[in-house]
C-alpha cells in the first residue's frame, strides 16, 4: 500500500474538485481508487468553497492545462514522425 503525502491528498482533492472531470477519471489519472479520492475529498474539502465565478475559471484553467498538455504530446508525435519519414530514402 502506498502512503501519499497530504501535499498529494489535497492536489488530488483540488483536482477532482476544479477540474470538471469525473471523480473516476481523475482517480484513474492519479492511480488512486475511486474510494480513496472520495474518502481525500470528504477529508480535506475546504470548509469555505471557491465562489462560483473562481470555482469556473479554475475548471477552465485545469482544462486547459490538460487539453494543453495532449496538444504537446500529439506535437512531440508528429515531430518524431516527420524525422522518421524525413530519413527514409525512396
Amino acid at each position: 500500500m502506498i502512503k501519499h503525502s497530504e501535499e498529494f491528498k489535497r492536489e488530488a482533492v483540488r483536482i477532482a474538485l476544479t477540474s470538471g472531470l469525473s471523480r473516476e477519471r481523475v482517480a484513474a489519472d492519479l492511480g488512486v481508487g475511486k474510494s480513496t479520492l472520495g474518502k481525500w475529498v470528504a477529508q480535506y474539502r475546504p470548509a469555505d468553497l471557491m465562489s462560483e465565478p473562481q470555482a469556473d475559471l479554475a475548471r477552465e484553467n485545469e482544462r486547459l492545462r490538460l487539453e494543453n498538455r495532449v496538444l504537446r504530446e500529439e506535437r512531440e508525435i508528429l515531430k518524431k514522425a516527420t524525422q522518421f519519414f524525413a530519413s527514409q530514402k525512396p
